[in-house]
């Protein structure tokens, strides 16, 4: 219900109520213009309307009929501090007749963020004798929000945070409504929905260039041929692009497409089939940073609510597997959409109008941790989120600034892209990037296979990335700490390295180029992260990393057999290194066969000090002697 109708309505919360103000003796040439307002609004023409209240007022100062439709408009195109000025010019000059308006107050006062004033006029409405249920019901709903609003307030004291959202300006807007923004992981395109005649829907994109971004065009190629699309998300490599698209050809109302970059352009959409899409609506996707798994909200049966987020994982086949519902932690029982995985893989955004709020959407951010679980869900705040619906957001690959959908005063029409600085508690984990190329150690070709990242932390597989066909990828990572990369392929010995990275950048790019060395008779490798303590053959945990992944080749290849080998530097007597070294190579040889693999594909030996690979002089060069390797002795 519109907000300037507002007097209608609250006419109708009191069975009863008195009043002193008269509106039988009000000017009549007052009545006749504010009559003609009343008119240009109810026909949605509010703009057209205000010179006739203001018109209307200035006949007869003591209209407060125009004054209180007047605060409505106002609250209609959100300026509120006007349509507060408006309401209390009322309640100055008649507090009786005003009584029953202290619920559009109240909104307007929290539309300012003045939550605390706006819980005092819902609660004096709320005290008001005789109000109808549904005026119970709407106030009570309001007061909740109020509520929240205070005491979130009280809990998250951000004095110093200015928000402040900046118009993208009309190289992304225009007088359409633009919204869904998506970025690729080196946040160099922008990819959002752009409202076109009825329903159509098409696809934009404008790249950036020294920090501007260029006039937004539409997205070459076959997937904006259809007319009935909407939210789209790109993967962070910009190669494929997943959206929601209501064709003919679909299981169901919105179905989930993907479409791939190609010389000639965007390749025609695909559905990605019945393990995503329902015979309901699915739509909302969005992509984790390394492709495995897909975000989506759908209002399928069986979920907590109307809408509910789901997930789905992309199998090592490159299919995707059955949408898992991501459950009543994160769903709620009213809407849950727009769904959005930052490029940390950790940090979650999405939107929610069933979980605590300041009223309509709110949007909510929770974390992954290792163990792939989600965080509680928190709203993100005031003046994040408003009293008004809030939409999609996404967020840049270093966490500061956020891009989303609103309608603010200065639209170049309907929703407009703004950006804002993202609030430091909410900001996603800092993020450095990792590509290179996996390929063959003798022939330099590339090699499809999976690069799995181990956290040095806890020794748990933090991300699983599939190359593509040429075997290059592309990792986000949270900065500050230490990893193992690892490969593993069939045909090839497993890649393992300790790759430092705690101490390395925020935001920025290093090369790993991986090469696989195939599998072949009398290759010696060295481990790079097997560890034992000082004079000990105890395997440090750490160690099981590599050990798992040589475990799996042996697995793979029942035919192998190696040879265990063990170095040490030159500190001590050689007979202790000597001994130290077998009994190293015989731990590794011990825990293989505690994993079941026969003794009788194992085997291992000792060489002390003796086969140093540098000079023995510095600690650095004693480091590089102190290692285990393993050969190659049979096929």
């Amino acid at each position: 219900m519109k907000k300037y109708l507002l007097i209608a309505f609250c006419s109708v919360l009191l069975s009863a109520k008195a009043q002193t103000y008269q509106p039988d003796h009000i000017n009549a040439k007052a009545i006749a213009v504010y009559d003609k307002a009343i008119q240009q609004l109810s026909d949605g023409m509010i703009k057209d309307a205000f010179p006739l209240l203001l018109r209307s007022i200035a006949i007869d100062s003591n209209y407060l009929d125009a004054y209180l439709s007047l605060a409505g408009a106002y609250g209609e195109l959100k300026n509120y501090a006007k349509s507060v000025e408006c309401y209390e010019k009322v309640k100055n000059k008649d507090s009786v007749y005003f009584n029953v308006y202290h619920l559009p107050y109240s909104i307007n006062l929290a539309g300012l963020g003045k939550f605390e004033e706006a819980l005092n006029a819902v609660n004096i409405f709320l005290s008001i004798p005789n109000i109808s249920e549904r005026g119970v019901k709407s106030a009570s709903y309001r007061k909740r929000c109020f509520e929240f609003a205070v005491n979130y307030k009280l809990k998250h004291p951000v004095s110093d945070y200015a928000f402040a959202p900046v118009n993208m300006g009309d190289s992304v807007n225009s007088e359409r409504s633009e919204y869904y923004p998506t970025l690729t992981i080196d946040d160099s395109l922008l990819v959002f929905t752009r409202r076109g005649e009825g329903f159509r829907e098409d696809f934009m994109e404008s790249t950036l260039r020294n920090n501007i971004f260029s006039k937004a065009k539409m997205i070459n190629g076959d997937i904006n041929n259809e007319p009935s699309k909407g939210a789209i998300t790109v993967s962070s490599d910009g190669d494929w692009m997943i959206f929601a698209g209501n064709f003919h050809r679909g299981y169901g109302d919105f179905d989930l497409y993907i479409s791939y970059a190609t010389p000639q352009g965007w390749s025609e959409p695909e559905n990605l089939g019945p393990n995503i899409n329902s015979g309901y609506w699915d739509s909302s996707p969005s992509l984790s940073p390394d492709n495995r798994v897909l975000y989506f909200s759908s209002n399928r049966p069986g979920g907590n609510g109307g809408k509910d987020l789901y997930m789905s994982n992309r199998l090592t086949s490159g299919k995707w597997g059955p949408a898992i519902n991501m459950g009543p932690f994160i769903n709620s029982i009213g809407d849950e959409t727009a769904p959005y995985m930052h490029a940390d893989n950790q940090t979650f955004y999405y939107t929610s109008d069933g979980l605590p709020g300041y009223g309509g959407t709110d949007l909510f951010i929770c974390r992954k941790d290792m163990n792939g679980d989600f965080s509680k869900p928190e709203n993100l705040g005031y003046p994040i989120n408003t009293i008004e619906n809030e939409g999609s957001i996404c967020v840049s690959s270093n966490g500061l600034t956020a891009y989303y959908a609103s309608d603010r005063a200065d639209t170049r029409g309907g929703l407009d892209l703004y950006t804002f600085t993202l609030r430091e508690d909410i900001r996603p984990f800092k993020t450095l990037f990792v590509k290179g190329k996996v390929f063959d150690a003798k022939t330099n070709k590339g090699l499809p296979c999976a690069v799995e990242l181990i956290d040095n932390s806890n020794n748990k597989a933090l991300m699983r990335i599939q190359t593509d066909e040429l075997g290059k990828y592309y990792i986000p990572l949270p900065s500050g700490k230490d990893y193992t990369f690892t490969v593993n392929r069939k045909g090839y010995l497993f890649y393992s390295e300790l790759y430092e990275l705690s101490k390395k950048q925020s935001d920025s790019t290093y090369q790993k180029d991986i090469a696989l060395q195939p599998v072949e008779l009398n290759v010696i490798t060295a481990f790079k992260n097997i560890q034992f303590p000082t004079n000990s053959y105890q395997l440090l945990p750490v160690s099981l990393i590599e050990l798992d992944k040589l475990l799996q080749v042996l697995n793979d290849n029942p035919a192998l057999k190696i040879l265990i080998i063990g170095h040490t530097d030159n500190i001590g007597k050689e007979s202790d290194n000597l001994i130290l070294s077998s009994n190293r190579a015989k731990s590794v040889v011990d825990y293989l066969i505690s994993k079941g693999i026969p003794a009788n594909r194992l085997s291992f030996k000792g060489y002390g000090s003796s086969k140093p690979l540098a000079d023995n002089a510095s600690e650095e060069g004693r480091s590089k002697n102190r290692r285990t390797e393993f050969e190659v002795v049979g096929l």
